[in-house]
């Protein structure tokens, strides 16, 4: 099994397109369809390596991101979205914790 370089509840920054979020659940390989993947993954990373489960700052939308995608936001701060009190109870340190980090 892969190990993930991210955990639920960090902050983070997509590389490429530079929106923030928050990690709400991480898959240990790609989990989703191989047509959505055909129509969504265009660089076309791994498969066989960690996917996250991301709340988008600002967006209202979570996305399905390749780890190489993704970095550790340098200085993190709380995000804007709808469903943040879904999965997380508290901000501290830098990160969210609560529901889904125990």
């Amino acid at each position: 099994m892969n190990s993930a370089k991210f955990a639920v509840g960090e902050v983070i920054r997509h590389q490429k397109f530079g929106y923030r979020g928050v990690i709400i659940d991480v898959d240990a390989t790609f989990k989703l369809t191989d047509e959505w993947y055909e129509h969504v993954a265009r660089s076309r990373p791994p498969k066989d390596k960690p996917w996250y489960h991301v709340l988008v700052h600002e967006a209202g939308q979570q996305t399905y991101v390749a780890e190489q995608h993704l970095e550790l936001e340098s200085k993190p701060e709380q995000i804007d979205h709808p469903d943040l009190g879904t999965h997380f109870n508290e901000f501290r340190g830098g990160r969210y914790y609560g529901k889904s980090v125990n």
